[in-house]
């Protein structure tokens, strides 16, 4: 009950710059009976129909949600007798996942008040819910475990950071971490610290990123060419795509562009900012610098022209930035020069891009580090070193090639966590209930 409690004061206090965001951006209006009531899935006997188990699998937004469509693959493949729902927090993530798993299977996850938990388990019926990375929310964990239902982390990672912060809540906590049937790690570091935190060192397995078997394999796919098509790229271009862009970073990207543009005729800018409510602003910012947005949601049609230095292609939509990757030579990773964390670089490093990333990488921490101890991605601190690798991207493409194809050489080596997932999941069966202290 004080959960609930301490929810209900939160979610008073943030209310005023929720409403704003509501009138101004459009976020947070959609689901509301979903979130804060548990009236989804509406159509759950669709879900279920007559299968003979159910699985929740919860993807909080767009980075875990683009994990899901292989695992999902395997396991109608491997338990065509498994029902799979799917959940998300955020727009973005619940757009993405009714694109990949169509509408009847998709909702918004309930918040963590537990009538809301209660009423989607209890409509769901399902015998797993299955959490990407982590997502740990109390009272749906102990409302799972009294509904008989398992539940499971995948892709687990923690940082020492977030280990700590968990560790000073440990009266609260401990019991929740403790409550986890299963939790595939990423690698050993995330293992010891969940075991740290509270789960039963019998229940955590390092099964290794998905992220590196969800990462591309080849350029030559039909998105990937649809979108070099689109843009008008000639063979002599060298494209540089600045992708999940935080603010500031747009800024310095154009700046880096516009010094290097004059020199390298052949370079061409994409900016992937990673927020929808920041479209327009990076559009303006474009202008602002002398150049020209062309915005992916407003040319749906095949360029007729070739691309020119003065224009800058802008993703303003969803989900796209995968493939935008494919059309590039070289990737920046945005979300790394401020305090964001950074963002999966696997995907550019499995097409073979020359990869850099900022300075704050903390959400990415043992990815970043395997790909500069193997040579196959730079780390820049600052826009100045920023500039000169690009520039040297452009001057020395072999070293520049070099370092993409030992990029894909480290996401080939460390391919197969899903199958691993796959076995420590399924087949489960439904669990005794038990308690935690």
């Amino acid at each position: 009950m004080w959960l609930n409690l301490a929810y209900a004061a939160a979610l008073t206090a943030v209310s005023p710059l929720v409403l704003h965001r509501m009138i101004r951006h459009g976020r947070y209006r959609r689901g509301v009976g979903q979130k804060l009531l548990g009236l989804s899935p509406e159509r759950a006997a669709e879900i279920r129909g007559d299968a003979e188990r159910t699985i929740w699998l919860h993807a909080v937004s767009v980075g875990e949600v683009n994990l899901l469509p292989e695992l999902v693959r395997r396991f109608e493949n491997q338990h065509p007798e498994i029902a799979l729902a799917i959940s998300s927090s955020t727009d973005t993530g619940y757009d993405l996942a009714r694109k990949h798993f169509g509408d009847e299977r998709v909702f918004f996850c309930p918040l963590d008040f537990s009538w809301a938990v209660r009423r989607t388990l209890k409509n769901l019926r399902c015998e797993q819910l299955v959490l990407a990375e982590l997502e740990l929310w109390p009272n749906l964990i102990r409302c799972a475990q009294e509904a008989n239902c398992s539940v499971h982390v995948i892709n687990g990672r923690l940082s020492e950071t977030s280990a700590g912060r968990y560790q000073q809540f440990a009266k609260v906590l401990r019991s929740t971490f403790a409550r986890l049937d299963s939790v595939g790690c990423q690698d050993t570091s995330a293992a010891e610290r969940f075991i740290a935190c509270g789960v039963a060192p019998e229940n955590v397995t390092v099964t290794g990123s998905l992220k590196f078997d969800n990462a591309p394999r080849t350029r030559d796919t039909t998105e990937v060419n649809e979108r070099i098509n689109w843009s008008g790229i000639d063979p002599w271009h060298r494209v540089w795509c600045f992708g999940s862009t935080q603010t500031g970073e747009e800024a310095m990207a154009l700046r880096v562009y516009d010094r290097l543009r004059s020199q390298h005729p052949e370079l061409r800018l994409i900016l992937v900012p990673r927020h929808v409510e920041r479209f327009e602003e990076v559009a303006e910012r474009i202008q602002s610098q002398g150049l020209s947005p062309i915005r992916r949601s407003r040319n749906e049609s095949q360029y007729a022209d070739q691309w020119d230095s003065d224009e800058v292609i802008l993703i303003d939509t969803i989900g796209e930035l995968r493939h935008w990757w494919g059309v590039s030579h070289i990737a920046t990773v945005g979300g790394s020069f401020g305090d964001r964390g950074g963002q999966n670089m696997l995907e550019p490093a499995g097409y073979g891009c020359a990869v850099s990333f900022g300075p704050n990488t903390k959400n990415f921490d043992t990815i970043a580090k395997q790909l500069i101890a193997a040579e196959a991605a730079i780390r820049v601190a600052d826009e100045a070193e920023l500039e000169q690798f690009v520039a040297r991207c452009l001057t020395d493409i072999q070293a520049a090639d070099s370092l993409g194809q030992a990029a894909r050489e480290l996401v080939n080596q460390h391919r197969g966590a899903y199958q691993k997932t796959v076995e420590m999941l399924l087949p489960t069966k439904v669990k005794p209930l038990q308690r935690a202290a």
